[in-house]
């Protein structure tokens, strides 16, 4: 059986294996804070009920309580250890959804599919004014297929030990805005880290959506070019993976070795 992964916008994706479906930070909304969506619909409302729900970090594009509060009754969330204690909207949902605070090395099995938390280069912090600091995370979602969906995150040493054999890979290519600091990976970098980790296929994420108000006309190329350059860099880096870079609500099956 394929997997398929769907883009959604920003870093919002599902991942549907053995007859589960993962729902990547869903940001399910037209503004996120000070951002607008530009490139894309609202996500639909088909997504409301899936079988996990994955949060990487604490920043509000990534841990989004007004789209959480969409989710059905008792779905699964799974969250960085101290999300919780930080977040207190999230709290608020924890009486309808079933959250489950992880870190890294942590697994859970949900439906036909097992999740693993791995560690993430990255600020986490609920900015801007969050003083508690909480591990951010990737994940690997394994099932017929192992997938690995890294959240918000840099190079790091240890990424392809901690990652492990992958097959397909969900990366975050750009940002929201002119500028990424450290914590990010761009275009060239993601590309880096699929040549470090090899899998069978790679899907740029986190590019493309959402921009800061007021700032269209400002270094455009910004927010439009990542998921090119990625590809290009990609095909230099790391020839013999296929980068599968998608509209927002396109899918893509991958078929999975024996």
């Amino acid at each position: 059986m394929p997997v398929e992964i769907t883009w959604w916008g920003h870093a919002t994706a599902t991942v549907r294996d053995s007859g589960t479906t993962v729902l990547t930070d869903p940001l399910l909304t037209r503004h996120c804070a000070h951002l607008r969506r530009r490139r894309g619909p609202v996500p639909p409302a088909s997504l409301y009920a899936p079988d996990a729900v994955l949060v990487s970090h604490l920043h509000a594009d990534h841990l989004h309580p007004r789209s959480l509060a969409h989710l059905a009754r008792g779905t699964a969330l799974l969250a960085p250890r101290g999300a919780l204690r930080a977040v207190r909207r999230l709290r608020s949902l924890a009486a309808r959804l079933e959250v489950y605070e992880v870190r890294a090395g942590d697994t859970l099995r949900v439906g036909g599919v097992t999740v693993r938390a791995v560690p993430a280069e990255h600020d986490g912090r609920r900015l801007p004014f969050g003083r508690a600091r909480v591990e951010p995370l990737g994940y690997v979602v394994e099932g017929e297929a192992r997938t690995y969906y890294a959240g918000d995150t840099d190079l790091f040493e240890s990424m392809e030990r901690e990652t492990g054999a992958v097959d397909v890979a969900l990366l975050p290519v750009g940002g929201w805005g002119p500028r990424l600091g450290h914590g990010h990976l761009n275009a060239e970098r993601a590309a880096q880290a699929v040549a470090r980790l090899r899998p069978r296929g790679a899907v740029p994420v986190h590019y493309g959506t959402f921009w800061p108000m007021g700032l269209a006309a400002v270094r455009p190329h910004e927010f439009h070019s990542p998921g090119e350059e990625f590809a290009r860099h990609a095909a230099r880096l790391a020839p013999g993976v296929a980068v599968h870079r998608l509209g927002h609500g396109q899918s893509v099956r991958l078929a999975v070795a024996a």
